[in-house]
């Protein structure tokens, strides 16, 4: 049930970055740089299937990851990709993972 919803890679790209810490859907669809309707039709997907939880906090949605196995299989399949393109995975935190261009190459192989 994780892979399945990993299988696009806007939906591996927003586990990763809630993998990093909580954050509001506004931040959420900045740094993953999604369109808004279909932005929350991957967080919907990602809620269903498990891995992603959500709580009202007044007028703000805060998401976070909810499972830390999937959360490690994401950060260490972006660990991986990034050695793989020639970034430090220590350095991933501070950047923005390299999943559209990984999703795209795992796919070619």
């Amino acid at each position: 049930m994780l892979l399945g919803p990993l299988v696009s890679s806007v939906r591996l790209h927003l586990l990763w970055v809630l993998s990093q810490g909580e954050n509001d859907v506004t931040r959420l669809a900045d740094q993953v740089d999604a369109a808004m309707p279909a932005f929350s039709q991957h967080l919907s997907k990602l809620k269903l299937a498990g891995p992603v939880g959500s709580r009202r906090e007044g007028r703000r949605q805060v998401y976070f990851a909810t499972d830390t196995n999937a959360s490690a299989v994401v950060r260490e399949l972006t660990g991986q990709l990034a050695v793989r393109a020639g970034r430090s995975p220590a350095r991933l935190p501070d950047c923005a993972p390299p999943v559209h261009e990984a999703v795209a190459h795992m796919s070619a192989v």
